[in-house]
């Protein structure tokens, strides 16, 4: 811990305080100092002590003033303030399809949240948040740095959560308004594997806006580019599969990811999606900056302070029954 000073050339008035008992003394030589009655048959060591103590009791007074003027500090700890990353929120179609088994031997939906789980955790200073969507859109976690409770809600995606259908324009809207509130620039990466057919709002208009806010959107179509195993239906031992076209619309999500600068990438296999999030990963550097100072503590208010006890102590010496009249 090391004492600096805000204004060290107040220290010389130290120079000029052994002057003041001189000044007092030639001030009490001009006006006879007159004991107390009851203090008339003091004497010795005490008598004299007592009779000091006022004006030892003052020049500790312009001591303390004279430091206290000087403004004395103290450096303590170093304090590290670390300000967040860049803000980023995932939106991912959980509609049935994400469960076709064309990225064997896992579903897409699986892949995708392992994918995304693994690309959270290589990034522990932005906050980042998840929004489901299918027939609607819902928030799950806002962005965060809690990596917990993100991974948390990364496990709970599953099909059901919402209703059937898939609503791209829902689900990138919720996205861009979980980013409006963050100052500078965001990002959205948005994951389907199929056509927009329900939801109350445009893509097109969704990426618009967030254009307008400065975010930038990338999209991801998942799935074989011909047909796939998807399910039709649910049987005593589990889901029905039949091999179907693939319904994704990557026009749109071309489209969407161009309006806010950003760009569409395509997933055929669960090694693909993985360099997909691995790229977007490098287009999306985390700019995290960690400040460090040292916390300053100031001694001008505790000077003060005991200044202003070393007055009273001296005035209450003066009208004791042990004070002196100057």
């Amino acid at each position: 811990m090391s004492l600096t000073w805000a204004r060290p050339l107040a220290l010389l008035l130290l120079v000029l305080i052994p002057l003041y008992p001189l000044l007092a003394r030639r001030r009490r030589g001009e006006s006879m100092p007159l004991p107390r009655s009851s203090n008339l048959n003091q004497t010795g060591y005490a008598s004299r002590a007592i009779t000091i103590l006022p004006g030892a009791l003052r020049t500790l007074v312009l001591i303390v003033l004279v430091l206290a003027l000087a403004g004395p500090t103290t450096a303590g700890a170093v304090v590290e303030e670390t300000s967040e990353g860049i803000p980023i929120v995932i939106a991912v179609d959980v509609s049935s399809s994400m469960l076709a088994q064309d990225f064997r031997p896992r579903d897409r939906l699986t892949v995708a949240k392992a994918t995304i789980a693994s690309f959270t955790e290589s990034r522990p200073g932005d906050p980042i948040g998840l929004v489901a969507f299918a027939g609607e859109a819902l928030t799950l976690v806002p962005a965060t740095t809690n990596r917990p409770v993100l991974q948390a809600a990364i496990e709970s995606l599953q099909i059901g959560l919402l209703e059937h259908g898939t609503a791209i324009g829902d689900g990138l809207a919720a996205a861009v308004n979980r980013l409006r509130h963050f100052e500078g620039e965001g990002v959205i990466i948005l994951l389907s594997d199929g056509e927009s057919n329900r939801g109350t709002i445009d893509a097109l208009d969704a990426a618009s806006a967030a254009a307008t806010l400065g975010l930038t959107v990338y999209t991801i179509g998942v799935g074989s580019e011909t047909v796939a195993p998807v399910p039709i239906g649910a049987g005593p031992a589990g889901f029905r599969y039949a091999e179907l076209p693939v319904g994704l619309d990557e026009e749109l999500l071309m489209e969407v990811a161009s309006r806010t600068g950003g760009r569409y990438f395509r997933a055929t296999e669960a090694a693909a999606l993985e360099r997909i999030y691995e790229e977007i990963d490098r287009l999306v550097p985390s700019v995290v900056e960690t400040t460090r100072h040292v916390e300053q503590t100031s001694w001008v208010a505790p000077l003060l302070l005991l200044g202003g006890l070393l007055l009273i102590s001296e005035w209450g010496v003066r009208g004791s029954r042990w004070g002196v009249f100057p």
